[in-house]
């Protein structure tokens, strides 16, 4: 099936819940909040259909965020939020691979074939461990630690012999507010309606309290929420996330 928009609606008008039952997804995060910003719906419907959901979280640390407005949070913090998301989600397991504070926004200074092991082999969710159907990655931004992490990803979903490595059927690359700054627009080709459970995902990204944002801040929640309707419009539908198909193998 191409990956045309429209591929993954919810109900009789597209891939019904039979498909997602059957899927292992692993949503694999820069950071505790990018999660649910780009694939909380997802994950959320995944669960609801019985297939099963692992989210691997690259990096926390303690954050002084630029307007110091809350001043310094703590890296415990923000993994306690991210646990709190991940259970209103009722995920299987999820997974922070490194808490440390040298790292923490500075992911691009790591060796790329270092961030590919973490996905591939080293981290507790490893793509060979866990042995996923599907995966999420970041977009590409001016963030770093989001284009590290993405370039590392498709280093690590990269075609192989099922024999031999874990080879993911599908590869999806997730939308965020953020990307309408930058010199490459995001161009979703692949949506999941999430008219039913927008509420869920706003939600659960309001559990990462110490990142919210006052509107109107592409960190907020209801940037979330404007763009979730946006999407939706694109295909008709209440709310939708949109992602990049990289790959798609039925």
């Amino acid at each position: 099936m191409n990956p045309q928009k429209g591929a993954a609606t919810h109900g009789k008008t597209g891939i019904d819940d039979s498909f997602l039952a059957r899927q292992r997804l692993l949503v694999i995060a820069p950071h505790a909040d990018d999660e649910v910003a780009g694939a909380g719906g997802l994950m959320w419907r995944v669960k609801e259909a019985g297939g099963e959901v692992f989210v691997m979280v690259l990096s926390i640390g303690n954050l002084d965020h630029y307007d110091n407005k809350d001043g310094m949070v703590a890296s415990r913090t923000r993994r306690d939020e991210l646990a709190d998301a991940m259970n209103l989600l009722k995920v299987d397991d999820f997974d922070v691979v490194l808490d440390d504070d040298h790292l923490h926004l500075r992911l691009d200074t790591l060796p790329r074939r270092d961030l590919v092991h973490h996905i591939e082999r080293g981290s507790r969710l490893a793509t060979d461990k866990v042995q996923p159907t599907m995966v999420v990655l970041p977009a590409p931004s001016y963030n770093q630690d989001h284009e590290a992490l993405y370039f590392a990803g498709i280093t690590a979903c990269r075609p192989h012999l099922a024999t031999m490595k874990a080879f993911q059927r599908f590869v999806l690359v997730a939308d965020a507010p953020q990307l309408a700054w930058g010199s490459q627009p995001f161009h979703p080709n692949f949506y999941v309606d999430i008219s039913g459970c927008l509420d869920r995902k706003l939600e659960a990204f309001r559990c990462h309290r110490s990142q919210q944002r006052p509107s109107p801040h592409q960190g907020g929640a209801d940037a979330i929420e404007f763009l979730a309707r946006a999407r939706g419009r694109e295909i008709s539908v209440e709310a939708a996330e949109a992602f990049s198909c990289m790959r798609f193998v039925v």
